[in-house]
């Protein structure tokens, strides 16, 4: 990573104060990134990856918002704005997969609150993010998908609807600007060792059982999404707008039929 120079360009990263986003917002600093650290409920744990970062030499400040509601979406930016002065990549990465159940036991409320969040949410944030990109006409926007936005799963409707619904954004966008100098991509991360899914990997059988999806036999890092999320961001990729890259060890070539069908 020491040869990506992300000096002086800012970053938001949404839901950054845990899993993923603590991960790809720390990578992005170290990469010379002045970084926002976003969080929801918790102030505290996003307070500590300041201080953490601000050690290390780097520039970063904590801001709350819930970025399912346009007005408080609205305001984060401003923010941002007035700390940062603009905003040169964003990372929408806050998420959740919701309460399992198939569709004919689920809650409709429950189904429209993963929408909200994993769909309108980065719609929000991309749609107050461009209005800095587009005057500037350059930028970077990330959208953290899921592998689910191309493999099905049985009792999460709701979140495999918003990630593939969110991939079909990325694109849409990313050709609306892509001759103004902004590029927008989507990580489609697999199974990857956070907190969100610790009661799978910390259990033996469970962890196993996961392994075997996965070509390469294991569970992913945080920082394996975010080595890519930093090159994505970086002039590296000035070539590559309106795709997903899958972070998956190999989930989505199917390791089941690696010894015949």
């Amino acid at each position: 990573m020491t040869n990506i120079n992300l000096s002086d360009r800012r970053a938001l990263v949404t839901g950054s104060s845990s899993g993923l986003g603590e991960a790809i917002v720390i990578a992005l600093s170290a990469a010379g990134a002045n970084v926002a650290v976003h969080y929801h409920k918790d102030r505290t744990a996003a307070e500590a990856i300041v201080t953490r970062i601000q050690d290390q030499g780097g520039k970063a400040f904590a801001f709350g918002a819930d970025v399912s509601v346009p007005d408080e979406v609205v305001a984060l930016f401003a923010e941002v704005n007035a700390t940062l002065g603009g905003i040169d990549i964003l990372v929408n990465n806050a998420g959740m997969d919701g309460i399992q159940a198939n569709c004919v036991d689920s809650d409709p409320q429950h189904w429209s609150q993963v929408l909200a969040v994993d769909l309108q949410a980065p719609y929000y944030c991309t749609r107050q993010a461009l209005q800095f990109m587009l005057a500037q006409q350059s930028g970077v926007i990330l959208n953290i998908t899921s592998v689910h936005e191309f493999i099905p799963w049985s009792g999460y409707s709701a979140y495999t609807s918003a990630k593939s619904g969110l991939s079909m954004f990325t694109k849409t966008i990313a050709q609306e600007v892509a001759n103004q100098g902004i590029r927008v991509l989507a990580i489609a991360p697999g199974a990857i060792r956070t907190s969100i899914n610790a009661q799978v990997w910390q259990n033996p059988q469970g962890l196993a059982d996961l392994n075997r999806k996965i070509a390469m036999g294991r569970i992913g890092e945080p920082d394996e999404i975010a080595k890519v999320a930093v090159f994505l961001a970086s002039d590296l990729a000035s070539y590559i707008t309106g795709t997903t890259i899958a972070v998956d060890g190999g989930m989505l070539i199917y390791p089941e039929f690696s010894h015949g069908g």
